[in-house]
């Protein structure tokens, strides 16, 4: 019997005709994802659903879903698809990261124009029968500084426009190596540097912990007057009311904005100001990127639904049915080797080592690296995947390299990942034992044998008495119980480490008045995926 997959969103003809030349019984319903009652009576009948941004794939949508297989979402954003619950339920999630580049990061330049030069205001104005030239005075994009935040695949986009039109650019992302910097000709900065310096700002990066209100009252203050702000990345970047008010005050000179911290935006304390240019959500909206992610998620889900295929998942390797039931393990391991460095590095990464030893040189390698490098960089770029991650990777110019050995040590396989950054080298190894989990068994090669958790704390410590009750005591105090306790010291008297698993998330209040304490040089909490 033939798949059958649903389109409950605004895909091209041509993508829905894909499926059909491909054997695939398709119901186009274009729109169906507006209906939620419906979908939800109907999407257990179906093995893949196919959606842009107006279907929400909510847990009850896909706890409805008995047959569902695949989700694959035409564009960039999966925000709009409950992931864990989808892989709870065994249902990959598949996205197209890359068929928007250019045409957001035109939007974002577009908009910067428009901005500049008053231009909606001015046609308004000019259409109601006045000439008014004197009020609409703007200023020229030609030798301004741009700053740009985030320079990944879009953000490196718009730095070579901007180079093209006569700006000097300087970039913020702590994953853009200084040779890559140089590759694009933008000068590498910190964010108060950029701030200081930038005649406009414009953002690429994801929503996520570290990036959210990333402009505030705070760093609007450290900004030139006279600044101009772009945003065609995400809402909640900005604090929309601070940045209200400096358009009011004239520190901040104009905006343009395709996103907002609540969309559909019907209200917004950027709407009705003169200096503001706003947009719904138009980065991905022309006729060639809306073709080619329809296009793109036709063929991959296509692939998957009749060869097991898997590209471009969010929540699983891209690696064949064969090797699937021996690597999961290995690759769960690799990815949270990845986010362990990820999440206690604060500085740009230059180099990447992977050493597989023993059992785990034997495996595929390449799908275990994907997965050290998509755990390493999710904790700045929350939109990777095991495809995306090596190229993301290579864009800001990040060293990569495998090394494999017969077995060496007591274990019969293990994985060691080493990252160089700026400022220091991190080291971590791993192994999976026989009962099928992964562990961490040496940090910074003090050796250890560490069970996983899903909230972590990694501290870094002198080994002297009383730390163990240090913690206890700290710990006890704020509520937080500890589940599982690892320590580890390289000699007797000098450096320690200390990990350990508890039962939810930290307060970093907690752990600052634990980095109080003299003997304790670092404390981090740290989180993992261990479904």
């Amino acid at each position: 019997m033939a798949p059958r997959v649903l389109v409950s969103d605004a895909l091209s003809e041509t993508a829905v005709q894909i499926f059909k030349d491909r054997g695939i019984d398709v119901d186009f319903q274009p729109k169906l994802g507006k209906d939620k009652e419906k979908l939800l009576e109907i999407i257990g009948n179906y093995d893949g659903l196919a959606i842009r941004s107006a279907t929400k794939v909510t847990e009850k949508i896909i706890e409805a879903a008995g047959n569902l297989k695949v989700i694959g979402r035409a564009g960039i954003g999966v925000d709009n698809v409950d992931i864990p619950a989808a892989s709870r339920k065994g249902i990959i999630v598949m996205n197209t990261p890359f068929g928007n580049s250019i045409t957001t990061a035109e939007h974002a330049i577009a908009l910067m124009f428009a901005v500049a030069r008053q231009l909606p205001a001015a046609d308004v104005s000019t259409q109601a029968g006045k000439w008014e030239k004197n009020r609409f005075m703007g200023v020229e994009i030609t030798g301004k500084t741009l700053g740009v935040i985030g320079c990944g695949n879009i953000g490196s986009i718009v730095a070579t426009r901007a180079i093209g039109l006569k700006m000097h650019v300087v970039a913020f992302d702590p994953f853009l190596s200084p040779e890559r910097a140089d590759q694009l000709g933008v000068e590498k900065v910190d964010l108060d540097t950029l701030f200081a310096r930038a005649d406009f700002i414009t953002m690429h990066v994801p929503l996520t912990d570290k990036t959210r209100n990333i402009i505030n009252a705070a760093a609007i203050a450290k900004m030139k007057d006279g600044v101009r702000i772009i945003n065609c990345a995400r809402g909640g970047l900005v604090v929309e009311a601070d940045l209200a008010e400096a358009l009011k005050s004239g520190k901040v000179a104009g905006a343009g904005f395709d996103v907002f911290e609540t969309e559909p935006a019907t209200e917004s304390p950027l709407f009705g100001l003169e200096n503001v240019v706003c947009t719904p959500h138009l980065g991905a909206s022309t006729t060639e990127a809306q073709e080619n992610v329809a296009l793109q998620v036709a063929e991959q889900m296509a692939d998957y639904l009749l060869k097991g295929a898997v590209t471009n998942a969010i929540n699983m390797p891209s690696i064949s049915a064969e090797e699937a039931p021996r690597l999961k393990p290995f690759v769960k391991l690799a990815d949270m080797l990845g986010a362990f460095v990820g999440q206690a590095t604060e500085s740009s990464i230059q180099e990447v080592e992977v050493l597989y030893d023993g059992v785990t040189a034997e495996l595929n390698t390449k799908a275990l690296s994907s997965a050290v490098l998509a755990g390493l960089i999710r904790a700045q770029v929350a939109d990777v995947n095991m495809v995306s991650a090596p190229i993301m990777a290579k864009e800001r110019g990040i060293l990569f390299s495998e090394v494999k050995r017969d077995k060496s040590g007591i274990f019969d396989g293990y994985i060691r990942l080493t990252v160089k950054t700026e400022n220091q080298t991190r080291s971590i190894a791993g192994t999976v034992f026989s009962d099928g989990k992964p562990r961490f068994i040496q940090i910074k090669g003090i050796n250890l044998d560490a069970e996983i958790g899903r909230h972590m704390v990694y501290t870094t410590n002198e080994d002297k008495p009383g730390f163990i009750g240090l913690l206890g005591t700290i710990f006890g105090k704020a509520g937080v119980n500890i589940a599982n306790f690892q320590l580890g010291r390289d000699v007797a008297g000098g450096n320690a480490i200390a990990l350990l698993y508890v039962d939810g998330p930290v307060d970093e209040s907690v752990l600052d008045e634990l980095r109080s304490h003299p003997q304790v040089q670092s404390a981090k909490a740290l989180q993992f995926n261990v479904d």
